[in-house]
C-alpha cells in the first residue's frame, strides 16, 4: 500500500507483521475503527472464534515483504482478499471489495497489541458458544446497516 495521504510528516502511529518478520507494515495514522467478526470465513482463517481487525484507510498502510493473497466471496458477494505470510502463514491484513478504500490489519499482527480498539462485533450468531466478547459492545447478528458503521469505512 503506498504512504501518499499519511499522517502529519509521515510519521509512523503503529507497525506489525507477521511471526517470521518477512512481511512487515507501518502506519502513519492512528486506527479508524475496530471490530471482531465471527463469520464462519474469520473464524477458519485466525483458528479461533473470531478475528479482530483494525480499520484504516489503504494510504496510511506501507507493507513490506511479500505476501500470498487468498480470495473468498462474501455472503453479501464483496470479495475479502486475505494476506498472509508465504513463510510462517500468519495472517497479516485483508481488503474487502465492498470497501474499496479500506484495508484491514489482523490485531493480531500489531507489534502493540493495545492499538486495537474495538468498537463492535459482527456475525455474532455464528459465534462460538465458548468465544466470550465484551457485552457492552455494539453487537450485531450479520453485518450493520452502513449507518451503524464507522464513517471512515
Amino acid at each position: 500500500m503506498a504512504d501518499e495521504t499519511s499522517g502529519a510528516n509521515g510519521e509512523v502511529k503503529f507497525s506489525g507483521g507477521c511471526l517470521c518478520g518477512a512481511v512487515r507494515y507501518e502506519s502513519t495514522m492512528d486506527p479508524v475503527a475496530g471490530g471482531h467478526c465471527h463469520c464462519l470465513d474469520c473464524r477458519k482463517s485466525s483458528g479461533t472464534g473470531h478475528c479482530s481487525h483494525v480499520v484504516l484507510p489503504k494510504p496510511a498502510l506501507t507493507v513490506t515483504g511479500q505476501t500470498t493473497a487468498f480470495d473468498k466471496q462474501t455472503d453479501s458477494g464483496n470479495v475479502v482478499t486475505r494476506h498472509f505470510c508465504p513463510t510462517c502463514g500468519s495472517p497479516v491484513y485483508s481488503v474487502n471489495s465492498g470497501f474499496a478504500d479500506v484495508i484491514f490489519p489482523r490485531a493480531s499482527s500489531l507489534d502493540d497489541p493495545d492499538v486495537f480498539t474495538p468498537q463492535m462485533i459482527v456475525y455474532t450468531k455464528r459465534a462460538p458458544a465458548w468465544d466470550h466478547m465484551d457485552g457492552s459492545l455494539p453487537a450485531f447478528d450479520e453485518m450493520p446497516p452502513p449507518e451503524a458503521m464507522p464513517a471512515e469505512m
